[in-house]
């Protein structure tokens, strides 16, 4: 009878190890940022200033988020220039141009203060999406996807490139054939970030700029401290912090 308590215990202690190492790799949100709202689901603008040959890639996103049960999104006329790409209260900015020879395909930078989002930038650098091997539907949906997925507070799902993938836009690839959309993992986790209600709202229509002390460019010296480096050992996570618990967040997805 001692021989079997003790094996049932064993087999209890094995079985919480493996329910807990699950839900921590199950999780990809990051931090504890999110959007405050007062209802749910609620509606986040996305500006497009990016030119016609994206406009396709930024609606497909935008209905692909869409079918979150928490989240909404609507593409509206944006409100900034796409080389400078400045962010406006209560909105994602998405933007694409010639940032130059940077080693980056595309950034998102999200402001937060204390645990809630407040404005986001989504960029896509056409220096290297004009070239063959990036001017492809797949490419420039995956990244697009990924990018404006982070403003919404979601991490990776996976970082390795050489794993299989996912079939999520969240998934790190050397192939994004099969990965331009969110999966329901996406989506699951966005309920789960989003489960509660919030006293205060971050998401307007407000289109007054940020102070240009507060801004991040296209340059990586203006993104703060690394956080973060994908498998290759390049910087993938930068926080720049603002003070008064105001940071801004950028991440990267680099020329494979």
């Amino acid at each position: 009878m001692y021989i079997f308590t003790r094996f049932v215990a064993l087999i209890a202690v094995i079985s919480l190890f493996f329910a807990g190492a699950f839900s921590v790799s199950a999780s990809h949100s990051w931090g504890n940022y999110h959007w405050g709202r007062t209802v749910s689901p609620f509606t986040l603008k996305l500006g497009d200033n990016v030119s016609l040959n994206w406009d396709a890639r930024l609606a497909a996103a935008s209905t692909d988020w869409s079918v979150s049960e928490v989240l909404d999104t609507s593409v509206v006329t944006g409100t900034t220039t796409p080389r400078n790409c400045r962010a406006r209260t209560g909105r994602v900015e998405v933007c694409n141009s010639k940032y130059g020879k940077n080693g980056w395909l595309g950034v998102a930078s999200v402001w937060v203060s204390g645990s809630h989002i407040v404005q986001g930038t989504v960029k896509l650098n056409d220096t290297y999406f004009n070239t063959p091997k990036y001017n492809t539907l797949a490419w420039k949906q995956f990244v697009m996807c990924q990018e404006i997925g982070h403003t919404f507070g979601l991490n990776h799902q996976d970082e390795d490139f050489t794993n299989p993938n996912l079939g999520t836009c969240m998934d790190y690839t050397n192939d994004p054939s099969t990965n331009q959309q969110p999966n329901q993992h996406d989506y699951d986790q966005l309920s789960l970030i989003y489960s509660h209600l919030d006293s205060i709202n971050t998401v307007s229509s407000s289109i007054s700029s940020s102070r240009a002390k507060d801004e991040v460019t296209d340059d990586p010296d203006s993104w703060g401290r690394v956080l973060k480096k994908d498998k290759d050992g390049k910087n993938s996570l930068h926080e720049k912090d603002l003070g008064r618990g105001k940071k801004v967040y950028t991440f990267v997805i680099w020329d494979r």
